[in-house]
């Protein structure tokens, strides 16, 4: 069995993952909104946000996790023993977002069992060429599986949100940096991408 990457402080990771069985995550808006509530809720406290995209049975994230010292802890808590492991292992963050949302889910379609494949995916991204690519597989994930035929069309990924003046917790200033602009940022999503090439680097099937 090949031995699951482990998550560390101050580096950038695509995290993604598939519904157990080819399994449907999300089966109409409000499942996609509650996702994101609990992804704020359990991941925006260890990690930063810098490109996003749910589609019907798997999902994608580019995130930057904390270092130790950026992440504000409660002053009080009600399990000091539990609350300091949890900080200091970021997985068990993405772990409680996957367990809660299944829970829901669950009782919502009265069914049992897993609902994501585990572990969850996770790779290390060191090189901000491959951040450009990896922002620019996740955007275009809806149009490669033909929701869309552009990333400005599908709701449920950052690449709106990349271009609005919003508040918003996503590290979109960031992205734009890494393209130099918007007009390049606009693009370069509309150029065809080898998403084949990109599946083979990043060792993923979807």
């Amino acid at each position: 069995m090949q031995k699951t990457e482990p998550i560390e402080h101050g580096h950038f990771y695509h995290i993604y993952n598939h519904g157990v069985g080819g399994r449907e995550l999300f089966l109409e808006r409000a499942n996609y909104e509650y996702f994101l509530k609990l992804y704020d809720k359990y991941v925006s406290v260890v990690a930063e946000t810098y490109g996003w995209v749910l589609m019907k049975n798997h999902f994608h994230f580019l995130v930057r996790i904390k270092e130790q010292e950026e992440i504000n802890t409660p002053d009080r808590v009600q399990n000091p023993v539990r609350d300091r492991r949890l900080y200091k292992n970021p997985s068990l963050h993405f772990s409680h977002l996957f367990n809660s949302y299944a829970q829901a889910i669950n009782k919502r379609q009265q069914t049992r069992g897993a609902l994501f494949e585990r572990p969850f995916n996770r790779k290390q991204i060191n090189d901000e060429k491959y951040l450009r690519q990896v922002i620019l597989y996740i955007h275009n994930n809806p149009v490669h599986h033909g929701f869309c035929e552009h990333p400005s069309e599908y709701l449920w990924s950052s690449y709106l949100t990349c271009l609005s003046d919003k508040p918003t917790k996503l590290m979109r200033n960031e992205v734009i940096d890494w393209f130099g602009d918007k007009e390049n940022f606009v693009f370069m999503h509309q150029k065809s991408i080898d998403i084949m090439a990109i599946e083979k680097w990043l060792e993923i099937g979807e």
